[in-house]
């Protein structure tokens, strides 16, 4: 009998009715009591009782078309303004669509089921229900190829250095046409964020910047600044006696960029640490395909990536990241106070500088035994 009992012990289910003045707390706490919608409410609530902590730094990973969508607007910036995001790993692309809104460029809400030859026809781009005009492509490549001229790119920099001096242009673009929070690039300028490319050519950013070295730009990405970079801010953050957080949309290199951190300290380096500390995503992919990017958390364990000891607090949500992000978004922003900035983009090289003397200290060790 005991050990039925404990297998009952959670809340029953009898939640209240939903109506008209149910706020986002109260709906998903009383009616997000089971499948995927479980797994939301206590990603929600892992995010606000223990990611939020003042020493946990949260990296985020963000894959799929979430810029051209809004998200940008509606929930990533919030999250970088209040302190709910400390370094970023994104897909090139979304990165580009963004620059769009920071452009005073538009996008418009149009139909999935339209004829695309037809859109062809009339210089309509689609992206999924998504319409914009093929010049809104013309002219942020003119504004990516205008800057990338400029003194301060002629070098090789990591994709961080390189998100954060465009992101400079794009807000001070913002601020002349009078626009406000409209670009992810530049609230993360202003709020110190760096923000990653695992894959910096994948997208019409990189393929300007492959363009002007062709007239002798002299602008490269450097992925090894990159790679460094990300494990320093991992090992910084353990070293503050803190942890490491991982808030994961979507899948794909950004969510293995942001996961690899740990193998790269303790496979590579050889410095002794456990994992990240907390995991949360939210995917629509399924492992047993080899689809979801990077695995479970439980599988993540077995390469160092995860600390075992923290399984509990790993939660993957299967469902639309177009969907979860928001509500994730309104319930942290409703039940947590503003973050101090971590600004982590300053102390880019104070933690890089940790990092090459823990490597040294191993490398000294390894060769006197």
């Amino acid at each position: 009998m005991p050990k039925t009992k404990n297998f009952l012990s959670g809340g029953a289910i009898s939640p209240k009715g939903i109506h008209s003045k149910t706020d986002i707390v109260e709906l998903i706490e009383g009616a997000f009591l089971a499948y995927n919608a479980g797994r939301l409410r206590e990603a929600c609530q892992v995010f606000v009782q223990k990611m939020l902590r003042s020493d946990v730094t949260i990296g985020m990973s963000l894959t799929g078309a979430l810029s051209p969508a809004g998200l940008g607007m509606a929930a990533i910036i919030p999250l970088i303004e209040n302190g709910f995001v400390d370094w970023i790993v994104s897909t090139g692309a979304n990165l580009y669509h963004d620059t769009h809104f920071g452009l005073g460029l538009s996008m418009h809400q149009g139909s999935h089921q339209a004829d695309d030859v037809m859109l062809r026809d009339h210089g309509v781009v689609r992206i999924y229900d998504i319409f914009f005009d093929y010049r809104v492509l013309l002219d942020t490549d003119a504004f990516y190829r205008r800057i990338i001229a400029a003194p301060e790119f002629q070098r090789a920099m990591s994709t961080a250095e390189f998100h954060y001096l465009a992101g400079k242009y794009v807000a001070e673009r913002e601020r002349k046409l009078g626009l406000m929070k409209k670009s992810i690039l530049a609230a993360a300028y202003k709020c110190g964020v760096p923000i990653y490319t695992s894959s910096p050519g994948d997208s019409s950013i990189g393929m300007n910047v492959a363009a002007k070295v062709l007239e002798g730009n002299q602008l490269q990405f450097d992925v090894n600044a990159d790679v460094n970079e990300t494990a320093a801010i991992v090992l910084d953050a353990k070293r503050r006696n803190g942890k490491s957080a991982v808030l994961i949309f979507g899948g794909g290199s950004p969510k293995n960029f942001l996961l690899q951190t740990e193998p790269q300290i303790q496979e590579v380096l050889g410095i002794a640490e456990k994992g990240h500390d907390y995991f949360l995503q939210f995917t629509d992919a399924r492992p047993d395909t080899g689809g979801l990017s990077g695995a479970t958390p439980s599988e993540a364990v077995s390469w160092g990536k995860i600390d075992p000891n923290q399984l509990p607090d790993t939660i993957v949500c299967y469902g639309d990241s177009t969907i979860s992000m928001p509500l994730l978004t309104a319930y942290a922003l409703a039940k947590h106070r503003p973050r101090q900035l971590k600004r982590l983009y300053d102390r880019r090289m104070q933690m890089l500088e940790r990092l090459k003397q823990e490597y040294e200290k191993v490398q000294r060790k390894t060769k006197k035994s």
